[in-house]
């Protein structure tokens, strides 16, 4: 939601200035906590139109791609986590914890911490208005959307975070709505990461990225464990006012000073 502060005539020095509209964005700043699971499908994002099948099911109209057996130790896909976001706010993260993608071989001794396993790389396909995702494999990933259904746009493209592509030591970056992009541990070489919500963004989604192979469709989710515990800081964008009215508060201070001078050779 955006506040408007009301519009204002100021007059001073014989000049009338009619001042514009300053908006300030009111939606919420602050920090948050979350846990995000191996099982959260950051491809499930905002498919409010999706139920999830119990292990084993081969429904059709589920859109991930699953085992064709159930192991003992498999779980079920979850949705991603998300918290409200609103274009322009600025985002930063700080994440730890691990998550393996074999159940019972991974978490806490053999685990991927956030920046997942770089030592091999994941090239997916884009998925039902949700970019691809390339980089390295399952680490902890974002998506901003806005209150529509992700199956009703187009997928942008998706962002290369492989060395020969963006990497994952820039200091900054604006990724589109629907463009799953790579958060890690939310630290590059220069410091703290940090993230620009696009225009219309509502939802900012975290979660993993995962397919068998780490390549082509999305899915294979059921055989991962462990969990990334994320603290999220939202910062609100500073308010820039608009060309009239910074104009407009340089004449009031020209008026003042006039009026000073003015005073001041009176009483000479």
């Amino acid at each position: 939601m955006t506040k408007f502060l009301n519009k204002f005539t100021l007059v001073t020095a014989g000049a009338t200035l009619s001042l514009g509209l300053m908006s300030v964005n009111s939606a919420q700043a602050g920090t948050f906590n979350l846990t995000v699971q191996g099982t959260d499908a950051i491809y499930l994002a905002g498919r409010a139109d999706v139920t999830i099948p119990p292990l084993g099911s081969t429904d059709p109209s589920f859109p991930l791609g699953r085992h064709s057996f159930v192991a003992a130790d498999f779980l079920k896909d979850t949705f991603p986590q998300f918290i409200t976001a609103s274009g322009g706010q600025l985002f930063s993260f700080s994440a730890s914890g691990c998550v393996h993608y074999f159940n019972g071989v991974g978490c806490p001794g053999n685990g991927f911490a956030p920046d997942g396993n770089s030592a091999g790389v994941s090239d997916l396909s884009n998925l039902s208005g949700i970019s691809g995702y390339k980089g390295s494999q399952g680490p902890l990933v974002g998506l901003f959307l806005n209150d529509n259904n992700p199956v009703s746009s187009s997928a942008p493209t998706a962002l290369d975070f492989t060395a020969s592509g963006l990497g994952t030591d820039f200091s900054n970056l604006a990724p589109e709505l629907g463009q799953v992009f790579f958060i890690g541990d939310g630290l590059g070489s220069s410091g703290t990461q940090i993230f620009k919500a696009p225009e219309g963004s509502t939802r900012l989604f975290l979660g993993i990225p995962d397919g068998f192979g780490f390549v082509n469709s999305p899915g294979a989710y059921e055989d991962n464990d462990g969990s990334f515990n994320v603290t999220v800081n939202v910062e609100d964008p500073t308010p820039v006012p608009e060309p009239s009215a910074a104009l407009g508060l340089g004449i009031v201070g020209l008026g003042i000073f006039l009026k000073k001078k003015l005073q001041s050779s009176r009483k000479a």
